[in-house]
């Protein structure tokens, strides 16, 4: 199957930090698991609804980043000029109560 150019782009991302910090295929892989290891739905907790990461400066709409990107931001990334940088979502940290 074809990869698309936001997947090229990606793995483009990652060949080049991957040979910058001169990380080993081994080193991709937990110890104890194989590459294709998945965690048994039983054993998953329930997740909490996930907040926003990305949101459109414009339009507003906004991604939490999980499932299948949106076309709003495929659109935003190769049609329209922004870096990911510029939609995603900087979260505050959540002050301590020491």
């Amino acid at each position: 199957m074809p990869r698309t150019p936001e997947q090229e782009a990606v793995l483009r991302s990652v060949r080049k930090l991957v040979d910058f910090w001169q990380i080993s295929p081994d080193e991709l892989v937990d110890e104890g698991m194989s590459a294709t290891a998945v965690l048994p739905e039983a054993q998953a907790s329930p997740a909490a609804p996930a907040l926003p990461k990305y949101r459109h400066p414009v339009s507003g709409e906004t991604w939490d980043g999980e499932g299948s990107q949106p076309e709003w931001l495929r659109v935003a990334l190769t049609r329209e000029g922004f870096l990911v940088e510029e939609l995603r979502i900087e979260r505050q940290a959540e002050p301590s109560s020491d």
